[in-house]
C-alpha cells in the first residue's frame, strides 16, 4: 500500500460542493457509514490523563534494557561503575537482547517539550527492573555494587530528575515498590524500610505519588526478581503489610492491583520465548488478597517481539483478530473486577504494540491502528487511563530514545489528546464494517464532539457521510511500514526544541467524506448538538 500526496488530495472530499451538488454513497456504488451526532448516547467518561506513559525504572537508574533491532552500539559491561555483564535485567534472559543505558536525562528541555504536549498525563516508573531496585537515601555517589538481594540502584539525585520532570511537564507518578529477597526481613517476610525511605522523600522534595501497585507483574513473579518460591500467598501477605502502610503514609496514593499481564488470550510467543516457567494467575491473587484495591489495574500487550520468540509481521496488524485483542483482554480483567472489586474502575498500565521491547514495526505508521483503534476501546470500556511503554526507549517508545524523534504513535497520542475530550459517547458502530468509528465530547467542549474513523483497509477507500461541516485531521504514510507520518499530506515534524505546536486542521463539509486506504481521520464538529456534550 503506498499513497502519494497527490492521489490523498484527489480523493478528499466528495460532498456539497460550489455547484450545489452533492454526490451520495448510493451515486458511488459505495456503503456509507452515517454519523449520527445527536443520537450518540453517553457511555461513560476517562481520566482527563488518559493518555499516559511508562519512563522504566531501569531508564532512570541507568541497566540493561531491550535493545533495539536497528542498534549498533555494543553494550558495554558497566552498570554505573560497576563491571557486571548481568547488570539489573529480567532474570533467565539472554543477555545479548539487552543494552546498557546510562540514565535517561530528564532534564532534556526537548524531551521536556515533547512530553509536556501530551500532558495532562500520568508517568508510571515501574517495570520489572523497579522490583529489586534499592533506593540509596543518601547524598552520596551511587553505591558500586547494590546490596544483597537488589540488583540495581536508585539514587535521590535520579528520584528527585522523576520528580522535577513529573511537574515540568504534568504528568502524576505512578510507581511500584521493591519486593526481592533485598527488601525482606530474615523469615522473608515483606518490609516497608525501603518504600517509606522513597515516599518520605518524596514528600520532602514535594512531589507525590499518585497511585501505586505493590509490584509488577506479580503474575510472572521469577522474571521479575521475586523471592524463590513466591505464590499467591506470598503476595496476599506483603498486600496485607503493603496497604496499611500506604494508607497511613501516603493516604492520598491509588492503591492499584494486581497488576497482571498475559491473561485472557493464549499467551503470545510460546511463554516469552521460554522465559516464562511459572505463572500466578490473576484470580489467584484476587482470592487472596481480598478488595484491598482501589482501582484494578492489568497490563497488556497482543504479542511478544521477535526478541523473545514472537512472529507477528505487518501484515497481521490491520485485521481484526490484532485489533479486536485489547477488548477481549479488557473483557478478561473486566470479569473479574466485576466479581472482587464491583463498582471501582480499571487502570491498564502497561501496554505497547509487543513485549519485550516491541517489533520494529512498533515505531512504523501501521502502528498508529493499534494503538487508536486501543484507545477507542477501552475508553467505551471505562478504562481510565492507558499507559503507553515507553516514552523515549526501545523499538515501543513514544519518541526515539537517542534523538527524541517523535514516532508515528506520538503524532496519534498528540491527536487525541487535542481533539478527545473525557466524555465517551456511542457511535453505534457496527464492527464488522472495515471502518471503525469512535467519538468523545470534544476536547474544546462548548458543544463540539469528536468522530475518530480508522479506516483498516489498506487497498480500498471506504465512506462516512458527515450531517455537519467538521475540521479534519487525517493521518497517512506513504507506506505502512513508514516511520514517517503525514498530516492532511504534509509530514509532521518536531522542532529542534522539541516544540509541535497546536496541530492544524483542513475543513471537511457536510456530506459524504471519502476515507483513503490505511487512514486515521479525526473529525472535531463544533456544532454537534449532542446533549452530553453542552
Amino acid at each position: 500500500m503506498r499513497l502519494t500526496r497527490s492521489r490523498f488530495y484527489s480523493l478528499e472530499v466528495l460532498s456539497a460542493a460550489a455547484s450545489g451538488i452533492v454526490f451520495s454513497a448510493l451515486a458511488l456504488g459505495q456503503s456509507s457509514t452515517v454519523i449520527d451526532l445527536a443520537h450518540m448516547s453517553k457511555l461513560g467518561a476517562v481520566d482527563s490523563r488518559f493518555v499516559s506513559y511508562n519512563v522504566e525504572m531501569v531508564e532512570v537508574t541507568g541497566g540493561r534494557f531491550w535493545k533495539p533491532y536497528k542498534s549498533a552500539v555494543a553494550a558495554p559491561e558497566t552498570a554505573k561503575s560497576n563491571p557486571a555483564a548481568d547488570a539489573n535485567q529480567q532474570v533467565g534472559v539472554s543477555n545479548a537482547l539487552f543494552e546498557y543505558r546510562f540514565p535517561i536525562d530528564l532534564s532534556n528541555p526537548r524531551l521536556r517539550k515533547l512530553a509536556a504536549a501530551l500532558g495532562p498525563a500520568y508517568m508510571r516508573v515501574s517495570g520489572s527492573w523497579a522490583n529489586s531496585t534499592y533506593f540509596q537515601d543518601d547524598d552520596l555517589p551511587a553505591l558500586k555494587e547494590p546490596p544483597k538481594g537488589f540488583r540495581g540502584v536508585l539514587t535521590r539525585t535520579e528520584w528527585k530528575g522523576v520528580v522535577d520532570f513529573s511537574r515540568a511537564v504534568d504528568a502524576k507518578i505512578v510507581s511500584s515498590v521493591a519486593v526481592s529477597p533485598g527488601a525482606r526481613d530474615a523469615n522473608g517476610v515483606w518490609t516497608p524500610e525501603q518504600a517509606k525511605a522513597l515516599y518520605d522523600y518524596t514528600k520532602r522534595i514535594g512531589g507525590s505519588i499518585a497511585a501505586t501497585e505493590f509490584m509488577n507483574e506479580p503474575t510472572f513473579p521469577g522474571p521479575g526478581g521475586a523471592p524463590a518460591g513466591y505464590d499467591a500467598s506470598t503476595f496476599a501477605k506483603d498486600v496485607k503489610v503493603f496497604e496499611p502502610f500506604l494508607r497511613k503514609e501516603s493516604p492520598t496514593t491509588i492503591f492499584l492491583g494486581p497488576g497482571g499481564v498475559m491473561e485472557g488470550m493464549p499467551m503470545p510467543g510460546g511463554g516469552l520465548g521460554g522465559m516464562i516457567t511459572k505463572t500466578l494467575p490473576s484470580e489467584d491473587l484476587m482470592k487472596a488478597t481480598g478488595p484491598a484495591y482501589d482501582a484494578m489495574s492489568y497490563h497488556f500487550y497482543g504479542a511478544v517481539s521477535r526478541r523473545c520468540g514472537g512472529s507477528m509481521k505487518v501484515e497481521q496488524a490491520l485485521t481484526a483478530d490484532w485489533l479486536d485483542r485489547s477488548g477481549t483482554v479488557e473483557a478478561f480483567y473486566a470479569a473479574m473486577r466485576d466479581k472482587y472489586l464491583p463498582g471501582r474502575t480499571m487502570w491498564l498500565n502497561e501496554t505497547a504494540e509487543a513485549a519485550c521491547g516491541g517489533d520494529p514495526m512498533a515505531a512504523e505508521f501501521v502502528d498508529v491502528f493499534r494503538y487508536l483503534n486501543q484507545l477507542g476501546i477501552l475508553a467505551q470500556k471505562g478504562v481510565q487511563t492507558v499507559m503507553h511503554n515507553t516514552l523515549a526507549s526501545s523499538d515501543y517508545g513514544l519518541l526515539d530514545e537517542k534523538t527524541y524523534e517523535p514516532r508515528p504513535d506520538y503524532w496519534a497520542a498528540l491527536l487525541w489528546n487535542q481533539t478527545m475530550g473525557t466524555v465517551v459517547l456511542d457511535p453505534k458502530w457496527t464492527k464488522d464494517q472495515a471502518v471503525r468509528i469512535y467519538a468523545q465530547c470534544a476536547k474544546s467542549g462548548k458543544g463540539g464532539l469528536t468522530v475518530l474513523a480508522l479506516n483498516t483497509d489498506s487497498a480500498h477507500e471506504q465512506q462516512i457521510t458527515l450531517p455537519r461541516d467538521a475540521e479534519r485531521y487525517t493521518l497517512t504514510a506513504s507506506d505502512l511500514a513508514s516511520d514517517k507520518v503525514l498530516l492532511n499530506g504534509s509530514e509532521l515534524k518536531a522542532q529542534p526544541d522539541g516544540s509541535v505546536g497546536p496541530l492544524e486542521s483542513a475543513h471537511a463539509s457536510a456530506g459524504v467524506f471519502q476515507l483513503v486506504p490505511a487512514s486515521v481521520t479525526f473529525f472535531v464538529i463544533p456544532s454537534a448538538h449532542n446533549p452530553a456534550c453542552k
